[in-house]
C-alpha cells in the first residue's frame, strides 16, 4: 500500500536534494540541464534533441544548450543517427548512470529525514508567507 506525500514534505525533499547535489563534489545543473538529464535517463529513448524539446516544450537550441553542458560533464552524449543522417540521438553513459544512482541515494537520505522530522504546520507556513497590507 502507498503511502501519500504532502505537498511540503515533497518540496522539503526536493529541497534537500538540490542543496546536496550543490554542496557535494560534482555537476551543478541547472533546472533545464537536469530537466533533460532525468528525462534522457528515466524515460524510454531513443531520444532526439526534437524529441526532447517537443517533451519539455522548450526550445531545440535550449536543449542543444542543455547537451553542451551534459556533454562537457560526460553525463550524456550525442551521436548522429545512422538510420536517418539529419538526426541526433542522445545517449546515456556510464558517469550519467553512476550521478543518476548518486541522486537517488541523496533523494532516499532527504526523504528519510523528513519523514523523521515534525511535520510543518500551517501556523509554520503562514508565518512565512507574505503579508496582505489593505
Amino acid at each position: 500500500m502507498a503511502t501519500q506525500t504532502n505537498p511540503d514534505t515533497l518540496v522539503g525533499i526536493l529541497r534537500d536534494t538540490v542543496v546536496a547535489l550543490v554542496r557535494r563534489d560534482g555537476p551543478d545543473l541547472s533546472a533545464r540541464q537536469l530537466g533533460v538529464f532525468l528525462t534522457v535517463y528515466l524515460t524510454d529513448g531513443p531520444h532526439t534533441v526534437r524529441g526532447l524539446a517537443a517533451e519539455l516544450n522548450v526550445s531545440k537550441p535550449a536543449i542543444t544548450r542543455a547537451l553542451d553542458r551534459l556533454g562537457e560533464l560526460d553525463l550524456a552524449r550525442r551521436k548522429v543517427d545512422p538510420m536517418d543522417r539529419r538526426s541526433v540521438l542522445v545517449q546515456r553513459t556510464l558517469k550519467g548512470a553512476a550521478f543518476l544512482r548518486d541522486m537517488r541515494s541523496i533523494m532516499a537520505q532527504a526523504e528519510q529525514t523528513a519523514r523523521e522530522a515534525p511535520p510543518v504546520t500551517d501556523v509554520a507556513v503562514e508565518a512565512n508567507a507574505p503579508r496582505k497590507v489593505g
